[in-house]
């Protein structure tokens, strides 16, 4: 009965994605909604590529798993994934939905690449075994959904079958601590002139020993808590990763990759420190499966970070930049406010974060709001901050306990009103936050503040 179950699920969600297409419906999802719908334990019944590679985490999973996917592709593997869906059950089985026959099984790719929802867990590996299993991070997220990071690691652990080689982040230790039994290789970055000994921002989620509850000392600290560490009383550690970046480069875009005692050239595809962890965990997982350095360095060089997460372009005698900052994610919040106020120049924000648009889909705990590091936007050189949505009086209490100077705010409850806010003078770069829930109508506001930039340059074409 179950097999028969299954077939008609398969069926039916096959059947859709035409259907999809004729009505022209989106649902990148829906095949894997429908078939879940009929058959709950739909992927138990679905065969499987030569090689399972499963990426989760808090941050950063989208980017590693698209990047990851982007370099195999180059190298010749035929691979099925669910980078136009969701991370979620339905969205990993539609992944298998597009890829398998009319039976289930799977012929035509040799290597699955799967973003999986850390929530997802106990509804996804259950049936999918996977080979890897990359953890990019686990960081606080939405209070509401998550709880505590340290409750997600126990949740991964729980699910994951101990065949799976976990690919782990050395310099965060509440996800390279999960699934101690099974075999693992850690990444990292090393020394880096930023670094700091002490916490700077108000989440620090290591701050015992996780072995004996003594104190933690930090060899250097990045941000909250990533960094190397070592326990006081019983001298538990940060682990030596196999993967090291080092002497990472910002100015020329470059860093290197030590792997045993051996230094190899990479590039850099942005300017910020989280993408260098994305890019050393992709290096360590394509160096498992067997990839050179050299032809990992030359396929990244030509990847990028995927434009929904950030994007940047000269517009006339302006530089628009799009950066994702998710929403409920206090740690997403603090790494964008950092890095924007680090970059060089003035520079004007439209937060757009719970826009308007998105009020059926957010919880109502702000929070959030409170542990993420607004601080950083004292600067002097932000000149004006355009908050939108109906959460601007929060957003403000929450500016003010930073001490931002109130004449650089601006409150547009309405997002698509925001654009005409910002001053657009010219070598003034304008920057547009977002979270997940917000792609469309953040793709409409960032339009509209093309076309003004457009408009107040004279008609100068956008340059790539």
């Amino acid at each position: 009965m179950g097999k028969l179950r299954f077939l008609a699920a398969l069926w039916a969600a096959k059947l859709s994605i035409p259907a999809l297409k004729i009505t022209h419906h989106q649902g990148t999802d829906f095949p894997g909604v429908l078939a879940v719908k009929i058959c709950p334990d739909f992927l138990k019944y679905m065969g499987r590529p030569k090689t399972i590679i499963c990426v989760t985490g808090t941050n950063g999973k989208t980017t590693v798993s698209n990047i990851l996917t982007d370099i195999l592709e180059a190298d010749g593997h035929k691979v099925m994934g669910n980078r136009a869906g969701s991370n979620i059950i339905s969205g990993v089985s539609t992944a298998y939905i597009r890829a398998c026959n009319c039976f289930g099984k799977i012929k035509r790719h040799d290597i699955a690449v799967l973003e999986v929802d850390e929530r997802s867990s106990n509804r996804v590996y259950p049936y999918v075994t996977p080979d890897y299993v990359v953890v990019t991070n686990l960081f606080q997220d939405s209070i509401m959904r998550n709880a505590h990071p340290g409750f997600i690691g126990e949740l991964i652990g729980r699910y994951v079958a101990k065949s799976a080689k976990m690919i782990l982040n050395a310099d965060e230790m509440i996800s390279g601590s999960i699934c101690p039994e099974n075999p693992r290789v850690y990444f990292g970055i090393g020394p880096m002139e930023t670094d700091v000994k002490d916490c700077v921002n108000l989440l620090n989620d290591m701050r015992i020993c996780p072995k004996c509850n003594g104190k933690l000392n930090y060899e250097y600290r990045r941000y909250h808590h990533v960094g190397r560490f070592v326990c006081a009383d019983c001298g538990f550690h940060s682990p030596d990763p196999e993967y090291l970046a080092e002497q990472v480069d910002f100015e020329h875009r470059t860093m290197k990759v030590r792997e045993g005692g051996k230094l190899y050239d990479y590039p850099l595809i942005t300017d910020n420190v989280f993408n260098v962890y994305n890019q050393i965990t992709v290096c360590a997982m394509a160096r498992q499966l067997g990839m050179s350095h050299e032809k990992i360095a030359a396929f990244m060089a030509k990847s990028r970070v995927p434009s929904t997460r950030h994007n940047e372009e000269r517009v006339g005698d302006f530089t628009l930049i799009r950066q994702m900052s998710k929403e409920n994610n206090s740690m997403a919040g603090s790494r964008a406010f950092d890095y924007i106020s680090s970059r060089p120049g003035e520079k004007e924000m439209i937060f757009m974060m719970n826009s308007l648009s998105d009020t059926g889909k957010w919880s109502e705990n702000t929070a959030w709001l409170f542990d993420t590091d607004f601080e950083f936007l004292r600067k002097d050189n932000i000149r004006k901050i355009i908050f939108t949505g109906p959460r601007i009086m929060d957003y403000k209490l929450r500016a003010q306990m930073a001490g931002i100077d109130m004449d650089r705010i601006a409150y547009v409850e309405n997002e698509n009103d925001a654009p005409e806010q910002l001053s657009y003078t010219p070598g003034v770069d304008i920057y547009l936050l977002y979270g997940t829930d917000s792609l469309k109508e953040a793709a409409r506001v960032y339009d509209k503040i093309k076309s003004l930039a457009l408009s107040h340059s004279g008609g100068k074409e956008a340059q790539a």
